[in-house]
């Protein structure tokens, strides 16, 4: 799914985000608010992870991630 359907449907597959990276909380959530940039900088702040490795996961679970 390309990122600005995603950024369309947040609130939608928000719930999505959080099962697949849990340590985010529901304020992170509603700080990203489907911003894939500020979602990148969540995702190295909760677990450590470098830029590259964000970008990997982001890519690879937005492209499986599907509406509601």
């Amino acid at each position: 799914m390309n990122w600005d359907r995603i950024e369309g449907n947040w609130k939608q597959i928000s719930g999505n985000v959080k099962t697949q990276w849990g340590k985010l909380t529901d304020d992170d959530l509603t700080q990203i608010n489907g911003n894939r940039e500020i979602l990148e900088g969540k995702l190295q702040e909760r677990y450590g992870y470098a830029k590259d490795e964000v970008k990997r996961q982001i890519d690879t679970w937005s492209t499986n991630v599907r509406t509601m």
